[in-house]
């Protein structure tokens, strides 16, 4: 069993480096075709990005509510170990590597990296990304079994993420200072 899930571990991690691959291709290549809208393009895909880096980020921290109750060793643990670790490499990390570069891309060309928002926006996204290094901490805890908190530990660490985008949206939309 252990080796149908390594191979299928293979198997998903190949497919969600064709899908990256070719999401980078068609963006190449409508960059390409609209080099004057590279901007907008560039927007584009820095919201796509965050929204799956989001996504990610939202949904780690509920499996490790439940992988919790799990009993180690268990099929249902196992299981978690498997989606834990998928989601975390083969959607959040790349997600946030495109969030970033798409992101400092639109900070330096729109802003000139100016602008006191801009700047609390960009805090506010290294703490989110302290908060990804937090769970891919945890996620390899998990996979050895070494996890030491409890479900409300993470009921409420899955708040983080929310309350860190709230703040980031208001800031992009509204650049209050």
């Amino acid at each position: 069993m252990a080796g149908d899930s390594t191979a299928s571990g293979t198997v998903a991690l190949r497919r969600a480096a064709i899908a990256l691959a070719v999401f980078v291709g068609l963006t190449i290549l409508l960059l390409a075709a609209a080099p004057d809208d590279l901007y907008l393009w560039i927007k584009a895909v820095h919201v796509i990005a965050v929204i799956a880096w989001m996504a990610g980020m939202l949904y780690l921290p509920r499996l490790f509510v439940y992988h919790v109750d799990s009993e180690l060793g268990s099929v249902q643990s196992e299981t978690f170990k498997v989606m834990e670790r998928r989601l975390y490499r083969a959607i959040i990390n790349p997600a946030m590597i495109i969030a970033w570069a798409a992101g400092l891309w639109l900070a330096w060309k729109g802003f000139g990296f100016m602008g006191g928002w801009l700047h609390a926006k960009i805090a506010l996204v290294v703490a989110m990304s302290g908060m990804h290094g937090y769970l891919g901490g945890a996620v390899r805890r998990f996979a050895e079994d070494r996890n030491q908190k409890p479900a409300r530990h993470w009921r409420i660490v899955n708040e983080v993420p929310t309350i860190l985008m709230i703040a980031i949206v208001i800031l992009v939309i509204v650049k209050p200072f």
